[in-house]
């Protein structure tokens, strides 16, 4: 479990001239990376944690694979701390689309997959389709500041995304 911060620490005091300071450089140094303070911390995160994008579950069924993409972003939640994910949504709008788009590429395969298997009678999906479940996952992270319970894991995809793409068990 994530140790709490030590006061006057987190996401609401980091700041791009702590972080230059640091790492013994300088802000336009970091500004030539990185536009604002919410990119900067999406990167470390996604160097801490792994990027979902690059770990895409694959246990050969769209439920499970969908469940272990849902997973991933509660695990993060727990990781980096409801204060910071709060910061970096409330951000959201300086943020590079694509950090919100990824999801897409994400979804796109574990659907495609699963229309190979036979599991759902497509795999070319609207986007508003595919990004259900972390759509609804982002929704449940941003208004919780403890863990999703892995009922409400469960249900966002048993209850709202296999019916939605017509997943059908199989006998």
């Amino acid at each position: 479990m994530r140790r709490p911060s030590p006061p006057g620490s987190g996401y609401a005091q980091l700041t791009i001239e702590s972080v230059a300071a640091r790492a013994q450089t300088g802000k336009q140094v970091l500004y030539r990376r990185w536009r604002n303070r919410a990119e900067l911390v999406i990167a470390a995160m996604r160097h801490h944690t792994g990027s979902i994008v690059d770990n895409v579950p694959d246990t050969g069924s769209l439920r499970g694979d969908v469940l272990g993409v849902l997973r991933q972003m509660a695990d993060r939640f727990v990781q980096l701390g409801p204060d910071t994910i709060h910061g970096l949504l409330a951000e959201a709008p300086d943020l590079d689309p694509e950090v919100f788009s990824r999801m897409t590429g994400v979804m796109a395969t574990i659907v495609k997959r699963a229309a190979e298997r036979g599991e759902i009678p497509a795999g070319d999906l609207p986007d508003v389709v595919l990004l259900a479940p972390t759509n609804l996952m982002r929704h449940e992270i941003f208004f919780s500041r403890s863990p999703v319970p892995s009922s409400t894991i469960t249900a966002l995809v048993d209850d709202v995304f296999l019916p939605l793409v017509g997943f059908s068990p199989r006998a």
